[in-house]
């Protein structure tokens, strides 16, 4: 048995389609159930409420949301985990973290925990394209900050491939895997690429660091705004090179942006 925490966002959904597909006994756990029966409701903040399910699981893939590191403590999480038997557990913690740009504290209470463990680090999503969707839905309109910065944007279906594989294969403790797309590609690109996948002109507005602040705090903890904006906008080297990891564990190149589109077009039209 696997047990998925997030497993209702952009990558646990994904995770939880492919351990299933698999073959292999899942739990989705998160804050908020959207059916009796779909999962099991725990916040990790309190995380006596993961406790029930974690009798006989082989894995644990720990995912908190950007409010976390504020109101929780992860060590806590681990400790749970560990008294409860459970051998391996995976992260999702951020490229942020290996460029000293976010806090190591998450991958420090997993690394430090005794158990068999490994680190995914993301870069910028995909799939925070979707904040675009409602504009470009009613007004076939855009906006976006630092419009001509490129980063390898990797797509969630890949994050959970390979974390899938973490959890499932030997092979994988100890191991720390920076996940990007196949090529860097720009918020105006981005936008040309949605353009031509709907077969309607999307206008594009560059937002200056404080607009698009200001819309970011509505979700984000400042700390984690400001560090999101950095990378955004002054990238560095290795923020902006693409990872042979997702290759690496899943034997083919990571998928393009424009394959994230085409899955998700109904969200632009």
């Amino acid at each position: 048995m696997i047990v998925i925490t997030g497993a209702t966002g952009n990558v646990g959904r994904p995770l939880v389609q492919t351990l299933i597909a698999a073959g292999e006994d899942v739990v989705p756990v998160s804050r908020h159930i959207e059916s009796p029966g779909a999962g099991h409701q725990a916040d990790l903040t309190n995380p006596a409420t993961l406790e029930p399910v974690l009798d006989g699981a082989k894995a644990v893939f720990l995912l908190t949301s950007a409010g976390f590191l504020a109101n929780g403590n992860l060590q806590d999480v681990v400790d749970v985990i560990r008294y409860a038997g459970v051998p391996r557990v995976v992260l999702l913690s951020s490229q942020g973290v290996g460029t000293e740009r976010h806090p190591a504290v998450h991958e420090d209470a997993v690394t430090g925990s005794g158990l068999e463990w490994t680190i995914l680090r993301p870069g910028n999503f995909a799939s925070n394209a979707f904040a675009w969707a409602e504009s470009i839905r009613t007004q076939r309109a855009m906006a976006a900050p630092f419009a001509d910065v490129a980063l390898p944007a990797v797509d969630p279906q890949d994050i959970a491939e390979v974390a899938a594989a973490a959890l499932r294969e030997p092979g994988h403790a100890g191991a720390v895997y920076t996940l990007t797309g196949p090529a860097a590609i720009s918020p105006r690109q981005q936008a040309g690429v949605i353009q031509t996948a709907i077969g309607t002109p999307v206008s594009f507005t560059e937002l200056t660091r404080d607009q698009a602040r200001l819309g970011m705090l509505d979700f984000m903890p400042e700390p984690v705004v400001e560090a999101t904006l950095d990378v955004l906008g002054s990238p560095t080297p290795a923020e902006q090179a693409v990872s042979p990891d997702v290759e690496k564990v899943l034997h083919r190149p990571p998928r393009t942006f424009a394959d994230w589109v085409s899955r998700n077009l109904q969200a632009f039209r």
